[in-house]
């Protein structure tokens, strides 16, 4: 059986992504730091539902930094991979405004050892984690992985297209085959504390106000979690083929083809409580956009995917771990 690389392995999508691999007979190796960009005891806990799972004996944890070169260097002379599944990143837009050194350290030079060890390894099929927010200003909808994206509005959006060149580099020079996915805003059970959902649901059942940017006049393509794992793993699958360049590197938009608005969003949500939000009305914020909307068409194409779960049924179960996790 094969062996996997999953880094972020104690964050949301990899948690989710290294089960599903270990549900599928593979042996992963998780990599996380678990650093406290957010409350490190989800991380822990997630991370505890693969160490003491029923696949525990194919699991091992790595709590090593990215950006630690020799630790990198290390793990790579220690074990064997076949394939690696990078979803390790500094994330979050507006952190960005203020940690920039984070997002250098983690998203570049963090990068690049994966590459490194990718290519000493000749890997058979390198996945990386990208970004919605590589379309910036980009006001066509939807957006397309054809599309310009050369206008990022957040240092977090410029390292993840940084990160896409660099795999194409690697790919055309030393063979590395890869594919790059654009995250458009995942939600879900275990999800991340400093998003839209997670931070929503908290607030209302604490009956506290909610922060509503840009006055409610937004869009998003949110992402139920169980789609974005299927569709990680159809593509992990398959290696691209090569290019007219001979170049085996592609990059697609993983993401629900549905942006709702966000006050229909809250509606969702709050009926999923049964609690009537209290909201504050805000402007735009820096770093970020009024509307995402993914064109998945080559996705749905080349890997017969396609996501099923409307927020109408994902809120409700983001709502139901919650009571389960935090009580109330």
């Amino acid at each position: 059986m094969s062996t996997v690389l999953v880094t972020g392995a104690a964050g949301f999508i990899g948690h989710f992504v290294a089960q599903r691999l270990l549900e599928q007979g593979a042996t992963v190796v998780g990599l996380d730091n678990l650093n406290d960009y957010y409350d490190p005891k989800l991380k822990e806990d997630r991370l505890a539902l693969l160490t003491r799972g029923p696949h525990a004996a194919r699991f091992t944890a790595a709590r090593i930094d990215l950006a630690d070169r020799a630790a990198m260097e290390a793990l790579f002379t220690r074990e064997r991979f076949d394939s690696i599944i990078h979803l390790a990143a500094q994330a979050g837009v507006r952190y960005s405004l203020t940690h920039p050194h984070a997002y250098v350290q983690s998203n570049l030079a963090g990068f690049m050892t994966i590459l490194e060890g990718a290519r000493a390894q000749q890997v058979r099929h390198l996945v990386y984690a990208s970004s919605s927010s590589v379309y910036g200003a980009n006001t066509k909808q939807p957006f397309a992985v054809s599309d310009p994206v050369d206008r990022p509005i957040s240092l977090y959006a410029a390292t993840k297209r940084a990160n896409e060149l660099m795999a194409y580099v690697y790919a055309m020079q030393f063979g590395v085959a890869a594919t790059g996915l654009r995250f458009f805003t995942v939600y879900g059970p275990w999800g991340r504390p400093d998003m839209a959902a997670f931070k929503f649901t908290k607030a209302i059942l604490a009956g506290e106000p909610i922060d509503v940017y840009n006055f409610g006049d937004m869009q998003r393509d949110f992402t139920y979690i169980d789609d974005i794992v299927e569709g990680v793993l159809r593509v992990h699958e398959r290696a691209p083929a090569a290019d007219a360049d001979g170049v085996h590197h592609k990059v697609y938009n993983i993401g629900n083809h549905r942006p709702e608005p966000l006050m229909r969003f809250i509606e969702v949500l709050a009926a999923a409580i049964g609690r009537a939000p209290q909201m504050n009305l805000m402007p735009l914020q820096p770093g970020d956009v009024k509307a995402t909307y993914a064109d998945t068409g080559e996705l749905r194409c080349e890997f017969d995917w396609a996501p099923t779960t409307t927020i109408d049924v994902g809120l409700p179960r983001l709502v139901q771990w919650y009571r389960g996790y935090y009580g109330g």
